[in-house]
């Protein structure tokens, strides 16, 4: 009862929101790198929160089912198929025993995800189910996926109430130019006003150096106002550090948990999705905020996530009419 991996695509792994507590000793959080399409998918089927799911870059996986379970696909477009044929995204899909889900290449984004109603049976390696790649640990044996791999359930659960009804729409990954917000600090100091100004007001080229560890632009070079070294301190998700060749390095989910280069600012939680789903030379930009304006945007993420819960629970024109005409059947049946 579970998932055989018939092939692994170019980088799939389990992940969730990541394992927190552990940086002080040398353990980055690592989890899933668009945590907005993590969300969404679990969303979709009335999984927990943070239950664990299958995140893949750039080629996605072929899965074979060995039992019947409901998923959800968010993320990029990667073609995905069932059995041959199109397979929706951003809906829950009931998937039967035998059924061959095959994705392709990324057309639209960089990171797709699959949640499994059924949950992964995957052990909890502090507090966490996520593959950390760099320790080696958590996840399906501290590594990417490959062929032959299997993986069980833990649970029985295809059932799900106004099934016909969840269906949201895909988040739109198709752009190639993107706007995050940033919040300065905490070494924005070093940096001269041109430097700042550079920053704020250039644009910047993602390169092919970019992976869960981080994303390194090209682009105009951002003015140190001394020396580009600090004292080596803690690095938060989304951290920005500007070497001493002015370009910006945003850190992600497998970061080092320490460094010693200037951070110039941090990109907002709600806005990492952007980055994480950008291609080669996609283009980005920055924009300041303050942190009582990335709190705000946050508060209204949570909001839309719940907007999108309460969408799926409302029953679609199918759903009425099948409870329409078994009403109709039950007072037939007394009638008689």
């Amino acid at each position: 009862m579970g998932i055989r991996i018939l092939k692994g695509g170019m980088l799939t792994t389990v992940q969730d929101l990541g394992r927190y507590g552990y940086q002080s000793q040398g353990f980055s959080v690592a989890g899933v790198m668009d945590v907005r399409s993590f969300k969404i998918a679990n969303l979709l089927i009335d999984n927990p929160e943070n239950e664990a799911v299958l995140e893949f870059t750039l080629i996605g996986p072929t899965l074979e089912f060995t039992s019947d379970t409901i998923i959800a696909i968010t993320g990029g477009d990667f073609t995905a198929t069932i059995n041959g044929k199109p397979a929706d995204m951003y809906t829950a899909i009931y998937m039967k025993k035998g059924d061959i889900l095959k994705f392709g290449s990324a057309r639209t984004g960089t990171r797709g995800y699959i949640a499994f109603s059924s949950y992964l049976q995957i052990p909890t390696v502090m507090g966490s189910r996520c593959t950390n790649l760099k320790s080696g640990i958590g996840g399906f044996k501290g590594r990417k996926l490959k062929e032959g791999d299997y993986i069980n359930f833990r649970i029985k659960r295809r059932y799900l109430p106004f099934f016909l009804s969840r269906k949201l729409t895909p988040d739109n990954f198709e752009q190639d130019s993107a706007t995050l917000r940033v919040v300065l600090g905490p070494q924005d100091k070093m940096f001269t006003k041109q430097g700042i100004h550079t920053f704020l007001n250039e644009e910047y080229t993602v390169t092919g150096d970019f992976d869960r560890m981080g994303c390194r632009l090209e682009g105009p070079f951002i003015a140190s106002a001394g020396t580009s070294d600090i004292i080596s301190d803690g690095i938060a998700y989304g951290a920005i550090q500007v070497p001493s060749h002015g370009k910006p390095i945003v850190l992600l989910s497998d970061r080092q948990t320490t460094g010693g280069y200037p951070k110039i600012g941090a990109v907002i939680y709600a806005d990492i999705p952007k980055l994480v789903q950008r291609k080669t030379d996609h283009k980005i930009r920055f924009e300041a905020v303050t942190i009582e304006e990335a709190q705000k945007i946050y508060h209204e993420e949570i909001l839309e996530l719940e907007a999108m819960r309460k969408a799926i629970h409302v029953p679609c024109k199918e759903v009425l009419e099948i409870r329409l005409a078994a009403k109709r059947l039950n007072k037939l049946f007394d009638e008689q």
